[in-house]
This record gives structure tokens, sequence and C-alpha cells, in this order.
């Protein structure tokens, strides 16, 4: 059952996706030829007006074919013999509805567990916060001198710093007090050991989703640069079966947290697609780039040719990806 809803909502975040692509394509006077939900052959389809709208076999991927889109087009309306503007806006829309999505459900998550304050509602024992003396019910005001005017501070400026020394200033019953502590890393995630008082308010929940999604976001970039530096194996990607596992454990932590899940995936989409690789919209985007700057010197076939390549790589690397989570994720259960 957790395959479904894993597959429903990878189909779903991509829907949407392609519907960025789509709708800004209409909106730019772009042909659309198809609509497509999934990859492999049509399973069911429907023509109406200029376009074919397809649902295919396999579930994972999707499409929205522009006319003029990977070939020189005589279309008044092809892509190819759009502005350069217009294709960027093509281009980015459907990273851009992933992002969306994202907001929108960080917000529903935020309503549903509450806005996290900077007010501490839980110690855990044998922490770093623990042992420091830091108590329920202190305020967090500043760490390391920085200002703390939310939860969102608190974990920036954790993740921020370069050192495990941490000097924590609270708010306790009227007394502000300067409290030391250290540290404690744990699979590169840096410990404090307090957990925040939450609060249900949907301006707050409103307000503070483009700021978690950004934290999020942050989150990411960091990792992609650890992975380009070296600092962290491709053996930590992961993929579909990845997707599946996590998905499988939110569901026995709640509602919530599936939407968090759903949330984080979605914008994993959106930066992922905007990347400058071939077959990538951020690939598509920098090739409009640079026919652009050079006047046209890569014509739209050859440029095909490079997405195509392109994308076979991209299989090869979710094949390699996907071993790698049969390894972690699934082999340990049969021992």
């Amino acid at each position: 059952m957790t395959i479904i809803y894993a597959l429903l909502i990878i189909c779903v975040l991509i829907f949407f996706h392609e519907l960025g692509h789509f709708m800004a394509a209409k909106a730019c006077g772009v042909k659309v030829n198809e609509f497509a939900i999934g990859m492999g052959p049509k399973v069911l389809k429907k023509q109406k007006g200029e376009t074919l709208y397809s649902v295919r076999a396999f579930p994972l991927g999707g499409f929205c074919a522009m006319e003029g889109e990977d070939e020189d087009s005589q279309d008044e309306r092809a892509f190819n013999r759009k502005s350069v503007w217009k294709k960027a806006i093509i281009i980015v829309a459907g990273a851009a509805m992933n992002l969306i999505i994202a907001i929108i459900l960080m917000i529903a998550v935020n309503y549903m567990n509450g806005v996290p304050t900077t007010t501490i509602s839980q110690v855990e024992e044998n922490s770093p916060a623990y042992t420091a003396g830091i108590q329920k019910g202190d305020k967090i005001l500043s760490i390391n001198d920085k200002k703390i005017n939310s939860w969102d501070d608190v974990q920036a400026v954790k993740n921020a710093v370069n050192t495990r020394e941490l000097n924590i200033k609270v708010q306790r019953k009227g007394t502000e007090l300067n409290i030391k502590t250290t540290l404690k890393e744990n699979d590169r995630n840096k410990i404090i050991g307090i957990v925040p008082v939450s609060e249900k308010n949907i301006v707050k929940a409103i307000a503070n989703g483009p700021s978690a999604t950004w934290n999020m976001a942050k989150s990411m970039y960091s990792g992609l640069y650890s992975l380009i530096t070296g600092k962290v194996s491709a053996k930590e990607l992961s993929g579909p079966v990845g997707i599946v596992y996590l998905i499988n454990k939110g569901i026995s932590r709640g509602f919530a947290t599936v939407l968090y899940l759903t949330s984080l995936i979605s914008l994993n989409l959106a930066i992922i697609n905007m990347l400058p690789l071939p077959a990538l919209d951020g690939g598509r985007l920098l090739m409009v780039i640079i026919r652009r700057l050079t006047g046209k010197a890569i014509s739209s076939k050859v440029e095909g040719v490079i997405h195509a390549v392109g994308l076979g790589l991209l299989l090869l690397l979710t094949i390699y990806v996907t071993w790698n989570d049969i390894v972690r994720f699934i082999v340990p259960i049969f021992k």
C-alpha cells in the first residue's frame, strides 16, 4: 500500500510540474502538442483541440511536448520562435509550480503541528542542553551573540556555527541568563537537545511557510555542495526506493509528516530540475541563454541530441541510486 501512496505523491507532484510548463506555454502563445503523465506506451488518451492529453503506463515522469521544443519549426506558435524571456518563463514555470506546492504544504504542516516558538517545552535527558542547565519554559534570546526571533533562527545559527561551543542567552522568569553548552554531532546533525513550544495559529503558519521552505532549500543546496566537493559520498543519494521508505516511515507518524515529506520532495524536484544539466529544465534554460549569446550557434537538433544524452545519463544515475537504496533499505530487512 505504501508503494501506491508513494507513486500517487510522485504522480501528483509531476502533474503540477508539467502543468506549470503547460499553463506558461499557453499563456505565452506556444502550441502544446501533448500533455502526458507517466512514461512509456499510452494507456489513456484524449484529443482536445490542438493538444493530446494522455496517461502512460509507467507513473514515473511526464512531459509537456511543445511545438519546436527540440527541433526547428516554422510554426508561428512554436517554442523556438518565441523570445528569450518567454522561453525562460515557460522553462522555469515547472520548478516554480513545485516551489509553490512546497510552500502551501509547509503552511498546512505548520498549522497542523503548530508554529515553533523560541520558548522551550522540553529538554531531552543527557543532551547538551540538559547538562548545561537549560530548563523547560526558558525563552531563547540569542545564540553566540546572534539575536533569535524565531525557531528558524535557532536552526540557522546552530547549523552555521563553525564551533561546537555555544553561548545561549535565555530569559527565565524575567531574568536573563547566559548558558554555555557544547553541541553534540550525530550523523552530521548538530544536536542541542531542546524542543520548542508550538502555537497553532493560521496567520503565523502562513507567515512561516515561505521561511520554512527557504530553510529546507538551504539545507538541500548545502547537501549538493557537500556532494560536489566530495564531503558526502554519492552512495548517500536516494531515488524512488528511498522515497517509498521515507513515506512508509512518515505514514506511521501521521498525516502531517506525510505532508512534510511531500513538501520536501516537491522542493527537491524544483531544485534538481533547475540544475544546469542536460535534459533538466536548468539545462534547457542554459541552452536558451547560450543560443541567445552566441547567435543560435547551437541548432535545435543538436540541442535535442544533448538533452537525449543527458536523459540517458540521468537514467543510469537513477539505476545507481535505486541499487544503493535497495542495499541500504531493503536488504537489511531480510538479514
